[in-house]
């Protein structure tokens, strides 16, 4: 049965600038997952509906997926200062994200401040390490979460996270990931019966905090292809040490639990993976749903092998700039 929270705000939220799927039945019945969509590359606005559908239909979370929205209510991930429906967040059990340098107005920024400062769980994607982005000398006193911000440094993504942007590690569009679970990935619920994950995203340069553990290494490739063979090519990191891309390697998947602010502590899983097209892949999807339920306080009842089988048609665009599709609101996406 869903729970009174959950229940209400289904009544009250059936509102054209969201997507919400009731979850159908499963280990997640009542919970509510709420997913924001925001970036102008990677088409969260394509990949988290389908994360959504198959969280609601195969596993029975509530889900609601919120977007980046232009004045005339149209998804638009370029629109970076508006997200409506945050106050989804109030009732929310599990936040995924998948942003890149929004800046929104306080009244929507706060729903998101409060349901971090109480304590609840985050799954971040790709971009989340640099979410947001405000000018030095914006007057919002969420201007200290920017990627840039020197006053909490590396903001969100650094400080609760684990790592801020730092640089493509692969080269990007041109080398694809092969992800290579840790002896702790192999033994973390998280990674329950995924054995490989591929991406045609390249690997981030990454540097996670000493308290994270890591869970899976990012494998350059040398193309673009899962049968590709690792890439030999050597770069310099941040620090200006030139080392082999693959050795070592930069770990792609990692969780840890963080105290804020208000001392509470959240529970965090951080992938560098999760655009569009990423999700094509059985064992980012299986990462991905098994985060969700660990997320949700379900650990113990995560699938040896969690149905991730993809929810009607799936043909994800191309990640890259300008490759969002135009004149499409929420209301005109398909829950089903």
């Amino acid at each position: 049965m869903l729970g009174l929270a959950v229940a209400a705000f289904l009544v009250l939220g059936q509102v054209g600038d969201r997507l919400i799927i009731p979850g159908a039945s499963g280990p997640g019945r009542g919970k509510h997952v709420v997913l924001l969509a925001g970036d102008e590359e990677y088409r969260s606005e394509e990949g988290l509906p389908q994360l959504a559908k198959i969280l609601a239909k195969r596993h029975g979370f509530t889900c609601t997926v919120l977007f980046s929205l232009n004045r005339d209510g149209e998804i638009d991930p370029d629109t970076q200062d508006n997200e409506p429906g945050l106050e989804a967040l109030d009732h929310a059990d599990a936040c995924v994200m998948l942003l890149r340098f929004r800046h929104w107005p306080d009244e929507q920024m706060r729903h998101f401040v409060d349901y971090w400062r109480s304590g609840r769980p985050i799954v971040a994607l790709r971009t989340s390490t640099h979410a947001f982005a405000f000018q030095a000398d914006s007057p919002s006193p969420f201007r200290a979460f920017g990627w840039e911000s020197k006053v909490w440094p590396g903001g969100f993504g650094k400080q609760v996270l684990g790592e801020t942007w730092v640089s493509h590690w692969g080269d990007h569009k041109h080398q694809a990931t092969r992800g290579l679970l840790t002896a702790a990935g192999r033994k973390s619920p998280i990674m329950r019966g995924v054995t490989e994950l591929f991406g045609t995203t390249d690997v981030y340069e990454v540097k996670p905090p000493m308290d994270a553990e890591i869970l899976v290494n990012g494998e350059v490739l040398a193309g673009m292809s899962a049968s590709d063979p690792p890439a030999t090519n050597r770069k310099r990191n941040a620090s200006g040490i030139e080392q082999a891309v693959n050795d070592p390697m930069m770990p792609i998947a990692w969780s840890r639990r963080v105290k804020n602010d208000a001392g509470r502590r959240n529970s965090v899983f951080t992938t560098t993976m999760g655009a569009a097209t990423d999700l094509l892949d059985e064992g980012v999807r299986r990462m991905l749903v098994n985060a969700v339920y660990r997320a949700c306080g379900l650990e113990r009842r995560i699938p040896k092998r969690s149905n991730v089988e993809l929810v009607g048609d799936y043909s994800p665009s191309p990640f890259g700039f300008e490759g969002f599709k135009r004149n499409v609101r929420p209301a005109m996406l398909d829950s089903r």
